[in-house]
């Protein structure tokens, strides 16, 4: 049981720090060095079904994929449930930003929750900006407070 308990509490920890992670290299990196590859996300300039943009995919799933091999490698050490909450958090993202957000597939278009509706006002008003500056809002699970407000809705829900 304390196994289970252990092994809980670090799938939530990484999960929850991806977060940090994402919004930091979001900002910094996506939005700095490698903007080369996060511009199209922005300004749409080709017609097909992937982007640059889902290069990243790849790059962050490659922590995820090394701690869950080198975890079984290991009889299922930390490394292990620290890649879980890694991959686990990379679907949620896929989930919530290609899905959800940029509606890739067309389903869920009409998620009436006040989360759902936040989540989708902040990255609204991250895409206005079109160039690497002035962008706000990095983040993708965790929205400040004010997108939980209604005002607006009709404008950027």
């Amino acid at each position: 049981m304390k196994t289970i308990m252990m092994n809980s509490i670090i799938v939530l920890a990484s999960f929850l720090s991806m977060e940090f992670i994402a919004w930091f290299t979001h900002k910094y990196i996506m939005h700095g060095l490698l903007w080369i590859l996060h511009k199209d996300h922005h300004k749409k300039e080709s017609s097909g079904f992937f982007e640059h943009n889902d290069f990243f995919f790849l790059i962050f799933a490659l922590p995820g994929i090394a701690g869950l091999f080198f975890g079984m490698q290991q009889g299922y050490n930390f490394l292990f449930w620290i890649g879980l909450g890694i991959t686990l958090y990379g679907f949620a993202y896929f989930f919530v930003h290609d899905i959800f957000i940029h509606q890739r597939f067309k389903i869920f278009r009409n998620a009436e929750l006040t989360y759902f509706k936040a989540i989708r006002r902040a990255h609204k008003v991250h895409h206005k900006h079109l160039g690497k500056q002035d962008g706000e809002c990095f983040g993708m699970l965790w929205v400040p407070f004010k997108y939980f407000q209604s005002k607006n809705s009709n404008k950027l829900a």
